[in-house]
């Protein structure tokens, strides 16, 4: 009997194969009367307490123009809060061996880190203080301005290809939150004034929108008495946080040139429309973009690199939120062999639109996820950061345990259907490049209407 054809013939699930791969430990849900859900889930294996604070909101708060300003308030929230400044607040963390750090994604701003847990209460302090009174001072907010947009400027003349999604976010979503850098810009964090992050605080922050969460060796009677002693009274913030709208599908295929003269190399980024997290198939979603860019010997990097040394490095990959993000395609080759690169990874993905994958691939894919998805979950970090997501985009903890089982049950015929559906076709695609412009004036007309810009120009897409 063919592959095919006894992918196509039905089966029962066996019993083992409705087996967790990952139990979610036990853990208690509380709900604070000022709207503040606490999770507490005791590991006592290791005597450390790993926490993470997620405050629902994000970007999606930032005004339009004004990209950042959700990054620099979590930043704000490292330095200096309550009684200490940011050099007292930094080594009162460091002097007990903690580590603190909070940042801004497009829906949340999470703050996150872990404690000995001898240091409970010390957490909880730091932690309350940095939410509820920060200190925003403008020197320390004008620092790290600075900072961000140095940062930025650093990546163009270093490493230009880790703004790529930058870059191809705002040539794919346009004005859309999902086509703004929750870092921001050059143009936009410029724009940003201190009175701009009191503003945002005070309509962003607040009891409502917070979930607690803390993994680890504790005492869970004497953490929720003290949670409630710190955050019960805390006020609320005055509205839900900002709905995200769905993204506009822009038509037509379109290129993106980004002029960095003389560059020896042209970096590449291939996107189109993808899904969002709670998509069904997510498991036949991880096996197919597996097997065609998301390990070493995925289809691109084959094509790309072993085959033919276009390349050294080539990935794929499904961005989710709670609308749907991009699927993209990343990768580099030399100025001259640009044109060569593209087309080949257009080629590969037409190939896996056009043919699929076969039982033996699919197999591959399927063993290599089950390997690798409980070695995420290991420590109380790992915990608290899935707490986080499964709070975040309302996914229950069938996210988590039953994501083995739907791993073991993806067949040939349902990663052919996931790929029809959620992959892009090549010729509906935006394509980004990066490199010297001179050498891809000819080359860029072959993919779609150019929009051309510099490297040096403070923002990710030129406006209109």
């Amino acid at each position: 009997m063919s592959a095919a054809s006894a992918s196509a013939s039905p089966r029962r699930p066996r019993v083992a194969d409705q087996v967790p791969l990952v139990r979610v430990p036990a853990h208690e849900r509380i709900v604070l009367a000022n709207g503040v859900a606490l999770i507490v889930m005791p590991r006592p294996e290791i005597p450390l307490i790993a926490f993470s604070a997620l405050l629902r909101g994000g970007g999606v708060g930032d005004p339009p123009d004004k990209a950042g300003v959700a990054s620099l308030t979590a930043g704000l929230f490292e330095r200096g809060a309550g009684p200490r400044n940011a050099l007292e607040f930094a080594e009162t963390v460091e002097g007990a061996g903690g580590t603190f750090f909070a940042a801004a994604g497009h829906e949340a701003i999470s703050i996150g880190g872990q404690f000995l847990s001898r240091d409970q209460n010390l957490l909880l302090e730091l932690l309350a203080d940095a939410l509820i009174a920060p200190r925003f001072e403008v020197a320390e907010f004008e620092s790290l301005r600075a900072r961000q947009i140095e940062q930025i400027k650093a990546l163009k003349d270093s490493d230009p290809s880790e703004l790529l999604p930058s870059y191809g976010r705002a040539a794919l979503f346009g004005d859309h939150l999902y086509g703004r850098s929750v870092l921001g810009s050059e143009d936009s964090l410029a724009r940003i004034t201190h009175e701009d992050i009191v503003r945002y605080a005070g309509r962003e922050i607040g009891a409502n929108r917070l979930t607690l969460i803390f993994v680890g060796d504790l005492d869970a009677a004497s953490l929720a008495k003290e949670a409630r002693r710190l955050f019960g009274s805390w006020r609320r913030a005055p509205a839900p946080a900002v709905s995200v709208a769905d993204p506009p599908r822009l038509p037509g295929r379109r290129v993106l040139l980004v002029d960095a003269p003389e560059s020896a190399q042209t970096y590449f980024w291939i996107g189109s429309f993808g899904v969002d997290k709670q998509f069904p198939q997510r498991a036949a979603l991880d096996i197919a973009n597996t097997l065609f860019g998301g390990r070493f010997t995925s289809m691109l990097n084959v094509e790309l690199r072993m085959k033919s040394g276009l390349s050294y490095g080539s990935t794929s990959g499904f961005t989710r939120g709670t609308k749907a993000g991009e699927f993209s395609i990343r990768s580099y080759a030399q100025a001259d062999k640009t044109p060569e690169a593209v087309d080949l990874a257009l080629a590969t993905l037409a190939k896996l639109k056009r043919e699929g994958v076969t039982q033996e691939l699919l197999e591959s894919s399927q063993a290599y996820l089950l390997g690798q998805f409980p070695l995420g979950l290991e420590t109380s970090a790992d915990w608290a950061a899935a707490l986080s997501e499964i709070e975040l985009y309302h996914l229950g903890i069938s996210y988590i345990e039953g994501y083995g089982p739907a791993l073991r049950q993806v067949r040939v015929s349902d990663a052919a259907r996931v790929i029809r559906q959620t992959f892009p076709d090549p010729d509906g695609t935006v394509l980004v490049l990066i490199g010297d412009a001179q050498k891809l004036r000819t080359v860029a007309p072959r993919y779609g209407n150019v929009t051309a810009m510099k490297l040096t120009d403070p923002v990710f897409f030129p406006r209109a």
